[in-house]
């Protein structure tokens, strides 16, 4: 029979292993700064594996590095509750990069990230401390230059009369916040919404189109992937990407058609919400406008850029929110992927984890429980795209302030 005196000592262990292991703290509310969404870790690293070969994963360090050397050396970067230069962090990339070039096995990898690097978790959801992988893709889409009976649906460039209001000056409370906005008639009003755009015509006749696109689906999945290749019609093809938004919030179209009883929850994706639409083109024009929020484009070069102004390296170029997360944070991420077959047909998903780079953002990617991948372009690209929603982990990486160069 055990004694009282006894049984005191193993809870007290139980509970150490708990508070070691444990669990996770959930978020009880959404997390509105840095020192919320990003906690360090002090014990038990997770296995540092990578599913990709590291010359992209070089590649997306190196176009990240392009971004550090832009800022000032003494810009800080928020990582949870502290703070580190725009010169630590390229210095802690600089080295990690040296550690990939070394082609150490993946051991000898983990040995030096957990002795050099401290480790921050993100916080995850609130009531969850998972993150909630999404992806996205560079689609491709027909469209043409001028407008004809066929390509009837534009996308825009930045209109000249959207402005950006910086609400500092005008309260401490506003510190950090702004609006997008439009002045008419000496009143400052907010900018046109989508069914501004689409349905009234707001912007016709101010030469502002770039191209047109067969279909206002496309249009629309456009804007939520904030880039594509258009293929024109005399065989060449040229790339778009995202500007400017009209400061509308997002609203998920396809939440929407969840709520309106189209779609069921476990059989959304961009797949079969395009199907949907298409096979009931009378709705289409409500569902798109459910989503105020509107994206001008502007012709981009080889390749489509993040929001540090780098081109995406795919499967490597992840987007978070950017008022909590580290712009160009190194990361590493474990969730999962689908295998799919020769007929573009997922048969199964498997767990995967890679090192990854905070090089973008989105409208629907807010708070400490949301990101989205980069999946490039092509065929499976799509298909992971459209069909990620997946639960994982997420942390970012930095090098310790004592860790030299002599790594």
């Amino acid at each position: 029979m055990l004694t009282t005196a006894r049984i005191i000592p193993k809870l007290l262990l139980v509970f150490l292993i708990i508070g070691l292991f444990g669990c996770y703290p959930t978020l009880k509310k959404k997390a509105q700064h840095p020192k919320d969404a990003l906690k360090q870790v002090r014990f038990f690293y997770p296995t540092f594996s990578d599913d990709m070969h590291s010359d992209s994963l070089i590649l997306a360090i190196e176009r990240n590095l392009e971004y550090l050397n832009r800022l000032d050396p003494e810009k800080i970067f928020r990582y949870g509750s502290h703070s580190f230069t725009c010169q630590q962090v390229r210095e802690s990339q600089e080295i990690f990069r040296k550690l990939l070039i070394k082609n150490q096995d993946p051991s000898q990898l983990n040995k030096m990230l957990k002795r050099h690097f401290q480790l921050y978790r993100a916080a995850g959801r609130v009531g969850n401390n998972k993150i909630l992988f999404t992806g996205y893709f560079e689609p491709v889409y027909d469209g043409s230059l001028t407008a004809d009976g066929v390509f009837k649906y534009p996308i825009y460039k930045k209109p000249d009369d959207l402005i950006r209001i910086n609400l500092s000056p005008f309260s401490s409370k506003f510190k950090g916040e702004s609006i997008f906005a439009r002045i008419e008639d000496k009143k400052i009003l907010p900018y046109y919404s989508r069914y501004n755009i689409e349905a009234d015509k707001a912007l016709r006749g101010r030469n502002l189109e770039i191209a047109w696109l067969k279909n206002p689906v496309d249009v629309a999945f456009l804007h939520i992937q904030g880039s594509g290749r258009l293929r024109l019609p005399d065989g060449n093809s040229i790339l778009v990407g995202y500007q400017a938004k009209n400061g509308r919030p997002y609203r998920s179209i396809g939440r929407y058609m969840i709520d309106k009883g189209f779609l069921k929850k476990e059989k959304i994706s961009m797949q079969s919400i395009r199907s949907y639409l298409s096979e009931h083109p009378e709705i289409v024009e409500d569902v798109l406008n459910h989503n105020p929020s509107y994206v001008f484009f502007r012709m981009l070069g080889d390749n489509p850029l993040g929001n540090i102004g780098v081109p995406l390296t795919p499967g490597r170029s992840l987007a978070l929110d950017r008022d909590l997360f580290p712009k160009g944070a190194l990361s590493f991420i474990s969730c999962k992927k689908p295998v799919v077959n020769d007929q573009g047909v997922i048969t199964k998903w498997i767990k995967f984890s890679r090192f990854v780079l905070n090089q973008d953002t989105g409208g629907a990617i807010r708070g400490a429980g949301r990101a989205d991948l980069f999946w490039g372009s092509g065929a499976y690209a799509e298909v992971a795209a459209g069909h990620m929603q997946h639960d994982g982990e997420l942390y970012i990486l930095i090098k310790k302030p004592q860790a030299g160069d002599s790594l």
